[in-house]
């Protein structure tokens, strides 16, 4: 019979490695695959922010609506993840402690022999390397840096490991509330959400007015200033230049308080000037230097919370601060009234205009300004204030928080709908939306913001 010297290597790989090892590492091989995909669906899927899922609600691809369907249930979807994953860990551990027996015992090592400490330790080694390596860091850096596709690439896989895990995960899901909600009645604590539904369903006792004064109250240590503030379009100051005359006529014609003192632009504020501070100098000439009177500016940073900036009011006796965004440029002014008005309501005087940027068709259609805070819009439909963070990102006007709905500037006549409720686009400028009407739409209990 010829030898062909081609199938040689074969031959020797055969008698250095038995069959049944050569199905173990390629079961080996295959869950590790598995793991690596698992591990990286898990750091994908949750770190998707809600614009990212706004994002996928328009494509029609059929992998963004598997990855919709399963965030649908984030803790069962987490469950059958950490499920799956820790059975083919294990599978893992196995077949490595497998493969290192059956090598000790084919080669014996001399080193090995006599001591078992030193085997132990090689396959620890040898199997948390792996394990990190392919089941933890590589995947989920990957799955981090490119969360939308890598979730899209393996949402079929997850799909089929969530249905074969759910019935498990429910289970776990369960019990694990139920120990959650036991363990929080042992501690007797109650949340802030618990505290508003119960003045929620108080019916005696109070009224309209008293209920919104404790919901403020509640709601209070979670405000930033950001919320609340003033937003720079709507802020009015006077330039550093400007003469005395023309100063008084700006004062004048604007009614407020305090302006703003700023030279070129907004992001340059000055000082702060007090209107009453011109009483005594109405009738000087059109040189007076106005300028001693400026006070020195307050800022604040506007993820402040509100709670912590009335202490800095009090502290320093002053009401009016010019709020500052990350990069040093000025987003709006916040006064004391507005962090009093987040607990007892609007608070009118003589000089508040009675058009505040919305108009009430019935008690189901509104038109809004887009530049109008979230916030203002809940309070003016009577709605939780909550009622549109899971939806709105980093945006606090309402025109930001379509922009973050649709993912892209919408048309005039378009209209953008979430369980609930309908914004229609009456105004839109170039890139900004002026005019919105929105429409509280009927929505079952099975659809959630």
């Amino acid at each position: 019979m010829d030898h062909h010297p081609a199938f040689y290597p074969f031959t020797i790989l055969n008698a250095a490695i038995p069959q049944g090892s050569i199905a173990l590492i390629i079961l080996l091989f295959i869950l590790l695959v598995i793991s690596f995909f698992v591990s990286g669906a898990e750091a994908a899927f949750f770190s998707l922010k809600q614009k990212d899922i706004n994002l996928l609600k328009t494509k029609q691809n059929p992998s963004y609506k598997k990855i919709i369907h399963l965030l649908t249930e984030p803790k069962k979807l987490l469950a059958s993840l950490l499920i799956a994953n820790s059975f083919i860990d294990i599978a893992i551990i196995i077949i490595f402690n497998i493969s290192i027996d059956e090598w000790l015992l084919n080669y014996h090592p001399a080193f090995l022999v006599t001591n078992i400490w030193i085997e132990f330790l090689i396959k620890v080694v040898i199997v948390t390397a792996v394990l990190l390596l392919f089941g933890e860091v590589m995947p989920k850096i990957l799955a981090t840096q490119n969360n939308i596709r890598f979730a899209k690439e393996v949402a079929p896989l997850i799909e089929f490991i969530h249905y074969i895990c759910k019935r498990l995960s429910n289970v776990l899901v369960k019990y694990s509330d139920i120990i959650e909600r036991r363990l929080a009645q042992k501690t007797g604590s109650i949340t802030s959400d618990e505290l508003y539904h119960a003045i929620e369903i108080t019916k005696s006792g109070t009224n309209e007015n008293e209920k919104n004064i404790l919901k403020g109250i509640i709601k209070f240590g979670n405000i930033t200033v950001k919320q609340i503030m003033k937003a720079r379009l709507e802020v009015h100051g006077v330039e550093y230049n400007t003469s005395f005359h023309a100063l008084l006529q700006s004062v004048a014609d604007m009614s407020y308080s305090r302006v703003p003192v700023y030279k070129e632009d907004l992001d340059e504020v000055v000082g702060i000037l007090r209107t009453k501070d011109l009483l005594p100098f109405l009738n000087e000439p059109d040189t007076f230097e106005w300028h001693n009177l400026i006070s020195p500016p307050y800022f604040v940073h506007e993820h402040k919370m509100i709670e912590d900036l009335l202490r800095e009011f009090q502290s320093r006796r002053i009401h009016f601060a010019i709020v500052v965004d990350e990069f040093g440029g000025t987003s709006g002014i916040v006064t004391l009234e507005d962090i009093l008005e987040e607990i007892i309501g609007d608070i009118k005087d003589e000089f508040d205009e009675e058009e505040y940027g919305y108009r009430k068709l019935d008690d189901y259609n509104y038109i809004f300004e887009g530049k109008i805070m979230i916030n203002d819009v809940c309070k003016i439909m009577q709605l939780p204030v909550d009622t549109f963070d899971a939806l709105k990102g980093e945006s606090d006007s309402l025109a930001g928080l379509i922009l973050e709905i649709a993912g892209e500037i919408p048309r005039k006549g378009q209209v953008v709908s979430i369980p609930g409720f309908d914004f229609m686009m009456l105004e839109v400028e170039k890139t900004r939306i002026n005019k919105i009407k929105v429409t509280i739409s009927k929505v079952s209990d099975d659809d959630q913001l």
